[in-house]
């Protein structure tokens, strides 16, 4: 009888941990492509919060979606331990634990993971098998080579550090149905614009975004559609809509996250403040002009710019030695430096043939 030796490093149940934004997800995609790569008999799953899960569904590299919700249907105590016992039942030999939570590496711990991979930043660090320092703070590169590197401490090959989101038919069918009935048909050139973000330190003027949708209405015969989510984003979006010259279709808070991927893969460009909907835009292929206000370290584009192979960011320093965020008292300088002939300029090198 001929025996198959497994080579040291071999794991047949995977599981990638990242419970965090919409951002953190997407950018996490090139771990699953590269896992899959390496290990394409195993079983690999990821676990992610309810609000992100729409982005994994259909993706190739992935066999399993595992979701945590930790306030509402794994809340307390109780739902803390039936959610372990649940995870420990699928044996995986392998976390790849990504988001830096004591609550996380807990978890991995006691569904008795035996290898559990991730940043060590916080009292729980200890229960990683195999960890480095977490100076992912500093913004000393990009959040996907952060990503990458848990994987590369394992030994492993990387071949691509592009994300990744699978855009399921479901959507594309039914946001070509809204489109078409808005009057919207599928040779109409489309740029979807994104004034929101999670900060006021992130968002560029909203007059500026009026002059350049007219603007892409005028010198590029696009399109503009509007997409915002959450209240305070969706009233800005709401605004700027009124203000437009042209008519332009708002569909704030319309949408679902799956929804929202598909509309973007039907656009030609993609302008936005720094957030989610930006990574979103850039895994699947659409280009994508990003505004950065802050070069905090950590925050800045070093780490969360798009990394799409035709994508851009606009970002100006105005001298601040120390960014308050939030805070600001100088009335973000960084972001009003930002002209709407800066993002013309981009727009133009982007959609130029």
């Amino acid at each position: 009888m001929k025996f198959t030796r497994r080579k040291k490093n071999y794991f047949s149940r995977i599981l990638v941990v990242r419970t965090d934004r919409i951002g953190d997800v997407v950018l996490t995609t090139p771990v699953l492509k590269a896992l899959r790569e390496n290990y394409p008999a195993s079983h690999i799953a990821m676990m992610v919060n309810p609000q992100t899960k729409e982005l994994l569904e259909g993706n190739p590299y992935l066999n399993e979606v595992i979701v945590y919700d930790k306030d509402k249907k794994d809340k307390g105590m109780l739902g803390f331990w039936r959610f372990v016992l649940e995870l420990k039942r699928k044996r995986f030999d392998l976390a790849i634990v990504l988001h830096t939570k004591n609550r996380l590496n807990l978890i991995t711990y006691l569904a008795d993971i035996k290898r559990r991979a991730g940043y060590k930043n916080n009292k729980f660090g200890f229960l990683l098998t195999d960890k480095l320092m977490d100076i992912r703070p500093l913004g000393l590169k990009h959040e996907v080579d952060y990503c990458l590197d848990i994987l590369r401490k394992l030994g492993l090959k990387i071949s691509d550090k592009i994300p990744y989101l699978a855009v399921k038919n479901e959507d594309m069918d039914s946001v070509g149905n809204i489109l078409e009935a808005l009057g919207v048909n599928r040779d109409t050139r489309i740029a979807a614009i994104h004034p929101g973000s999670s900060c006021i330190s992130k968002r560029w003027p909203r007059e500026r975004f009026v002059v350049l949708a007219n603007r892409l209405v005028e010198d590029y015969g696009l399109k503009v559609i509007l997409i915002a989510s959450g209240e305070e984003n969706e009233a800005i979006a709401d605004e700027i809509a009124r203000q437009i010259r042209y008519p332009v279709l708002n569909l704030s808070g319309k949408l679902s996250l799956g929804q929202v991927s598909a509309l973007l893969k039907r656009c030609v460009i993609f302008i936005s403040n720094d957030s989610g909907p930006v990574h979103i835009a850039s895994a699947v292929g659409t280009p994508v002009v990003s505004i950065f206000g802050r070069n905090q370290a950590g925050l800045s584009p070093a780490r969360w710019a798009p990394v799409g192979r035709k994508d851009a960011y606009l970002h100006k320093e105005v001298g601040c030695s120390i960014c308050l965020a939030h805070n600001c008292n100088i009335g973000f300088d960084c972001l009003k430096a930002i002209t709407v002939d800066d993002l013309l300029k981009a727009v133009d090198d982007i959609l130029k043939p």
